[in-house]
């Protein structure tokens, strides 16, 4: 299984779209893993998770092919996850599409909602999927179990299970501390890979998304769980500027703690 990491920042990119901060001037200098678009993932370049405003450039960077995506699941409608305008673009005559190639779309109510006013999903090929949390998918390919965030409190935002050639991911942001019932269900699954929000750096904060020390505490926990181990893969992902810290920096203060950091472009083989 190939994990490509398309995206790892927060809302506004790193740097900052309009950002004149020390931060995300420094990552214009440096360059290279500084550089981050708005997170989203791609699995075995057939599953896409959240399509945001830097997807169609980020498949160009990295060789997606976007009309072969079968699955879109979309973990929440804030616009750096979900911008149901590109969706339009896979309609004639901006995109000619064979007639079977179908994009199933899994998402909250709020996300179909907005793309069933928005779209033509029967001219763009689309089939969508409204999905709650404890809600399971089943695939030949693959299955699906979608969890409770902390995150917005206006919808069901949504973290991922998923389960492909008996490989388990944990796709875990966008989220502060995980609800009770999360960590409860959390207890079922051995996680191969453990994907965390890590957007406040060094800031101690845990509401509506997580920093340093809380990742640290949910892989600590996570471990009493028996869900992780030392052959378990973590990573920290979705970075704001706020946060404080470059790659470099953040490598240093997580590698001891056993986490990977993420960065635009990194590809993990499963």
């Amino acid at each position: 299984m190939e994990l490509i990491f398309l995206g790892t920042a927060a809302a506004e990119g790193w740097p900052g779209v309009f950002c004149t901060c020390e931060y995300c001037q420094k990552a214009k200098d440096s360059g290279g893993e500084n550089i981050r678009t708005r997170s989203s993932m791609v699995i075995d370049k057939k599953i896409l998770i959240d399509l945001t405003p830097d997807t169609y450039l980020n498949s160009l960077r990295h060789n997606i092919d976007l009309s072969k995506i079968k699955y879109l699941f979309i973990t929440h409608s804030h616009q750096d996850h979900f911008y149901p305008q590109e969706l339009h673009m896979r309609m004639e005559p901006f995109a000619h599409l064979p007639e079977d190639a179908i994009l199933d779309i899994f998402g909250n109510s709020k996300v179909t909602k907005i793309i069933e006013e928005r779209i033509d999903c029967e001219k763009a090929k689309i089939r969508l999927n409204t999905i709650h949390p404890f809600d399971k998918v089943e695939c030949g390919e693959f299955s699906l179990l979608a969890l409770p965030a902390d995150h917005a409190p206006d919808e069901e935002s949504l973290l991922y299970i998923i389960k492909i050639d008996n490989k388990t991911i944990f796709y875990g942001h966008d989220s502060g501390w995980y609800p009770e019932r999360t960590w409860e269900k959390l207890k079922d699954f051995y996680l191969d890979v453990a994907i965390f929000d890590c957007t406040f750096g060094n800031n101690n904060q845990r509401q509506g998304h997580m920093g340093i020390m809380a990742i640290i505490e949910a892989k600590e926990l996570l471990e009493k769980y028996g869900s992780i181990n030392n052959k378990s893969i973590c990573i920290a992902t979705h970075f704001s500027h706020n946060g404080g810290l470059l790659y470099e920096e953040l490598v240093e203060v997580l590698q001891p703690y056993g986490f990977k950091v993420a960065y635009d472009g990194m590809i993990l083989n499963v």
